[in-house]
């Protein structure tokens, strides 16, 4: 009867231990925590222009007339509503080139909705916005009123949005604010790398007058015009030179990494507005400042053999 009762036990544990297998190896990873970015790290004199589009959209095409004739590409963040309110726009948006990410379905805070509606919002958007132009919204993201903690960073992290754009300027156009006060805040403020917030509604009248002003005194001042997506591709550290890319694998470090291309830790997370250096994942594309080659590892030189006797230390031997 004991015999029987313990290799029922034994039966019983071993079920137990495979069940417990089963269900943390089909327990999905987390993805890691969306990049938040204020600025490209870089010292050459670029800006990317960004419009955050809502429901009405109503200076869109006005905005896209001016890019257009200076032959500037700039980045929009577009919500599904909006969307579906002015779809043609939308599509106006993506055939002249221009980049684009997620703004969310209707605009709700994220710090204040559960994660599976955040989820939602993202995918609705995404949906809506391939559907209509056949190009995804991934990985960017900008967070309505740009408001994000902790947790919405991982939760848009795992819905594929590796970059979280906040901006170095805001225009604060959607207050209302008249196009040379708009025009002051951007030429005032501007920097190397700089990200600049303007809007695309009826609300924010004042961007399409300011806009082509704007254009042309950051174009005296020296300034280029870049996508989000290029600001993140060519940002370097002064003085390295432009760079090369390097796919993380599975095992690396940015320590490996820096020591392999003989530049600093510090260097690449610059290059690559890293917030955090210890959160790399495989398979993401880094630029590494600098000539980008390889170091060769160094030969140990040919040394000799010494046998320590009774009362020698290493700084007589030296």
């Amino acid at each position: 009867m004991n015999t029987s009762r313990k290799a029922f036990r034994r039966l019983f544990g071993v079920i137990l231990s495979l069940l417990l297998l089963f269900t943390l190896s089909a327990t999905p990873a987390l993805a890691a925590t969306s990049q938040i970015i204020y600025q490209g790290s870089t010292s050459n004199k670029v800006v990317a222009l960004t419009f955050d589009d809502g429901s009405d959209g109503y200076n869109i095409q006005s905005i896209l007339n001016t890019l257009s004739a200076n032959n500037i590409k700039a980045t929009f963040f577009l919500t599904g509503q909006g969307a579906e309110n002015h779809p043609q726009a939308i599509k106006n948006i993506v055939s002249a080139g221009h980049d684009i990410g997620n703004h969310s379905y209707n605009h709700p805070d994220f710090t204040t909705v559960a994660t599976t509606e955040m989820t939602n919002q993202l995918t609705r958007t995404e949906t809506i916005i391939t559907n209509l132009t056949g190009k995804s919204t991934k990985p960017f993201f900008r967070a309505p009123f740009g408001s994000y903690n902790s947790t919405v960073l991982q939760t848009v992290g795992n819905a594929g949005y590796t970059y979280t754009f906040q901006w170095t300027i805001d225009s604060l156009d959607w207050t209302g604010n008249s196009a040379t006060d708009i025009y002051n805040r951007v030429i005032n403020n501007i920097v190397p790398g700089a990200i600049v917030l303007m809007h695309t509604g009826y609300g924010a009248n004042g961007t399409t007058a300011a806009l082509p002003n704007i254009i042309n005194q950051l174009r005296a001042m020296g300034y280029s015009f870049v996508t989000l997506s290029q600001l993140m591709n060519t940002t370097s550290t002064p003085g390295t030179g432009p760079g090369t890319s390097y796919t993380v694998k599975a095992g690396d470090t940015l320590y490996a990494i820096a020591l392999r291309y003989g530049v600093t830790v510090q260097a690449i997370v610059n290059a690559n507005g890293l917030t955090n250096a210890n959160l790399i994942r495989v398979g993401q594309v880094l630029t590494i400042p600098g000539t980008g080659t390889p170091t060769t590892p160094t030969t140990p030189t040919t040394g000799t053999s010494y046998t320590v006797k009774a009362g020698d230390t290493l700084y007589a031997i030296a």
